[in-house]
């Protein structure tokens, strides 16, 4: 069975700095593109961040410059290193995973459960 299992939240104050990781665990054959979504009071889910198996990323425009997405290839494991926070940072953010089981087999999309992050002075 696969899990995604995320970590880091919690409570910051403006311009502080967090960091969330997302463990991936079970039998897995390879960990396609990874990456963390958001979702705050009131609003859609929306892409944060995302990196590919070959460590391309790309991010939102709200966070670039503030926000690095990587991962541990070893580890199974992508982290979202978030600094300069601001208050429309405030939301649940979720990690994704695309897995596959077997080579050249089909790519199932993998959620976690979310962890809350809070901007608040």
């Amino acid at each position: 069975q696969v899990q995604l299992v995320e970590s880091g939240g919690g409570l910051v104050q403006p311009g502080g700095s967090l960091r969330l990781s997302c463990a991936v665990s079970g039998s897995i054959f390879s960990i396609n593109t990874m990456g963390w979504y958001r979702q705050a009071p009131g609003k859609q889910r929306e892409l944060v961040a995302g990196i590919t198996s070959g460590g391309s990323t790309n991010y939102d425009d709200s966070v670039k410059g503030r926000f690095t997405i990587s991962r541990d290839t070893a580890k199974n494991t992508v982290y979202l290193q978030m600094n300069s926070l601001k208050p429309e940072d405030t939301a649940v953010y979720y990690c994704n995973a695309d897995i596959s089981f077997a080579d050249h087999g089909p790519v199932y999309r993998y959620w976690g459960q979310g962890t809350q992050v809070t901007v608040s002075s």
